[in-house]
């Protein structure tokens, strides 16, 4: 199980694995402790559900203290060799954790984003692999993208305010077809939403840190390098533009002023990734001064929202709580494709899928 493969999940597409036919034996059990809030109802199924054959549930715990590690590591059918993450306070425990039970193997993030367990602590730990749960929250976000491009492209807040001023006027609205979406973090979410905006006929052109990964992709009209000229082409060559990146030191502030000076008048930015990547005042400036036309964030810089941001105020602004991802059972699915693929996976000592490079940050 090393990263050369790089296999991934995905909710619409699979790989969907039937172990029920599965010829390969189990080679080892799963012994199972988690990071996590002990009454997180969407980790009902790993609490007190049934577990695939050779997996046990352990313990559940929020830090250290939470867990007897002398009972656990004298446990007799072994000590924990795979650990859930789901807690949001993470990073620090995590390692606590790995430091008092040295038999992990396995730590698996219910999220897609890592950046609450990422440290050069983890990225340093030899003999652990790290996956996450990349390609359960895709296709939701990438509804909500093209949701924001129509928000703007139709004007609906006028027609919210004509309907309630019972204002019967007519204006134009612009087309979505033959504009352009860029999109910055071509991952999986960045794919799913350039698979929509080729259904409304749009131009897609990503950047990513390997472009050559995109070569012949259907979604895709042009892919760049993520080198400060590329991400300045495509700011000033798209309409609309969705931040789909994981937060890493890299991208942290990527999208500051210099960058947003770019960006065509008629620009929308769509942020679904992560709030630091953009430099939330930067980005502010611009619309106060309307030189960009708007920006729709399901995500911030501080969250929950301060209630004296000016993003609060502006009427070029589309906000959401950071919740454009989350269904009644996104947070289930999470866990249930832990269980149900990568749990049987790993007891089968084959390769896991969704291996994230810690030390990249996604």
């Amino acid at each position: 199980r090393t990263m050369p493969g790089n296999k991934y999940w995905n909710r619409e597409s699979g790989p969907d694995i039937d172990f029920a036919k599965s010829t390969q034996p189990i080679v080892k059990n799963a012994r199972i402790i988690c990071l996590a809030k002990p009454n997180d109802p969407d980790n009902d199924l790993l609490y007190r559900g049934e577990l695939p054959f050779g997996a046990k549930f352990l313990a559940v715990g929020a830090c250290l203290e939470d867990f007897n590690v002398e009972k656990l590591s004298e446990h007799c059918g072994g000590p924990p060799n795979v650990l859930f993450v789901s807690h949001p306070d993470s990073r620090g425990p995590l390692i606590e954790l790995l430091d008092a039970f040295p038999t992990v193997e396995w730590v698996h993030a219910r999220s897609a984003g890592i950046d609450f367990i990422v440290s050069n602590e983890l990225a340093t730990r030899k003999g652990v692999i790290v996956t996450n749960a990349k390609g359960q929250f895709s296709s939701t976000l990438a509804e909500y993208t093209m949701m924001s491009c129509s928000y703007f492209a139709k004007d609906i807040p006028r027609l919210l305010r004509q309907k309630k001023e019972k204002n019967w006027v007519k204006y134009d609205v612009l087309e979505l077809r033959g504009s352009t979406l860029g999109v910055i973090g071509y991952g999986d979410i960045g794919k799913a939403c350039a698979k929509l905006a080729k259904a409304y006929g749009m131009k897609v052109q990503a950047l990513r840190r390997k472009p050559k990964l995109s070569v012949d992709d259907p979604y895709c009209d042009v892919v760049y390098g993520n080198d400060s000229d590329s991400l300045n082409t495509l700011m000033a060559t798209s309409n609309y533009i969705v931040v789909s990146a994981p937060l890493t030191n890299e991208t942290k502030g990527m999208i500051g002023s210099e960058v947003l000076k770019h960006a065509k008048k008629d620009t929308v930015i769509i942020n679904v990734g992560r709030g630091p990547i953009i430099d939330e005042d930067a980005l502010i400036e611009c619309l106060v001064g309307r030189r960009i036309k708007g920006a729709a964030l399901d995500v911030q810089s501080i969250e929950p929202l301060p209630a004296d941001s000016l993003l609060w105020d502006l009427d070029n602004v589309l906000l959401s709580p950071h919740n454009m991802d989350r269904t009644s059972t996104f947070l289930s699915e999470a866990t249930a494709f832990f269980i149900n693929i990568n749990l049987c996976l790993f007891s089968r000592d084959e390769e896991l899928l969704n291996i994230v490079d810690v030390e990249a940050g996604y």
